[in-house]
């Protein structure tokens, strides 16, 4: 038996990376998972894997879409009992030239594109937590660039210190009815996003990705990446039984680094 047997989990940005990582792991412990993003291919290869996972495309930056996925995730496993935002991508620019369109991209799926995610499927949990008393759990996955500053990404760092700052604030308001609210904060992880990072410093700066690479790995007092499947076991013990009085963190997953 799973610690989530019965259990309803909706992951954003769930095709890759990180959030193919917690949706495979809460669904190894007996969750019905409904993974979200924007193209159909990898969440499709994610549900062809796993056939406790349901694919839904979706654009988190869009109200009207993240309605769209909540119905649809209702329709197919009911009630929502987990949401974990995970959907987000980074881009880096000096600050001199950091312009309107890319601040606004950084906020848009990184912040907003979280908060819409709650917003849609936060009434249903309230309802069904008030209806039978059960717990339920909103996870944000942020980065430890929610916890401090890093050079040329003032956008993205702005964006998921907000993050943090959403699920603080959420997590005071919800503790009285039972849906518990955190942010984990993984360091430098090993996924495309990181890939496609060292790629633009491989361009921009012309060092290989070994040293790229190895600069990045130093920011980690363990002198390595961290595992999506390690951020995945953070995430699943804040959705078991076990966290039911964690409420308001903000996890710290970097080797030490923050």
């Amino acid at each position: 038996m799973g610690v989530l047997d019965g259990r309803h989990a909706l992951v954003t940005g769930g095709g890759s990376g990180i959030g193919a990582a917690i949706a495979r792991t809460l669904a190894e412990q007996g969750a019905a998972v409904a993974v979200a993003g924007r193209s159909a291919g990898p969440l499709e290869r994610m549900a062809a894997e796993c056939p406790r996972v349901t694919p839904i495309v979706a654009d988190v930056t869009d109200a009207a879409a993240c309605a769209a996925m909540v119905a649809a995730a209702r329709t197919t496993h009911g009630p929502i009992d987990i949401v974990v935002a995970n959907a987000g991508a980074a881009e880096s620019r000096p600050a001199a030239r950091m312009d309107l369109a890319h601040w606004q991209r950084m906020i848009g799926v990184n912040l907003t594109g979280g908060f819409l995610t709650v917003s849609a499927a936060l009434p249903g949990m309230l309802d069904e937590a008030k209806r039978d008393g059960g717990e339920r759990r909103i996870v944000f996955i942020a980065s430890t660039a929610a916890l401090k500053g890093y050079p040329y990404v003032a956008a993205y760092c702005a964006a998921k210190h907000g993050v943090v700052g959403l699920a603080r604030a959420l997590a005071a308001e919800l503790a009285p009815t039972g849906i518990t609210v955190n942010a984990v904060c993984p360091g430098y992880t090993d996924t495309p996003m990181l890939e496609q990072s060292l790629q633009n410093i491989t361009a921009k700066t012309g060092r290989t990705r070994e040293e790229a690479a190895r600069d990045l790995a130093r920011l980690n007092p363990q002198g390595r990446f961290i595992t999506p499947e390690e951020v995945a076991a953070t995430v699943l013990w804040l959705c078991s039984p076990a966290a039911g009085s964690v409420t308001g963190q903000a996890i710290s997953i970097s080797g030490g680094e923050v």
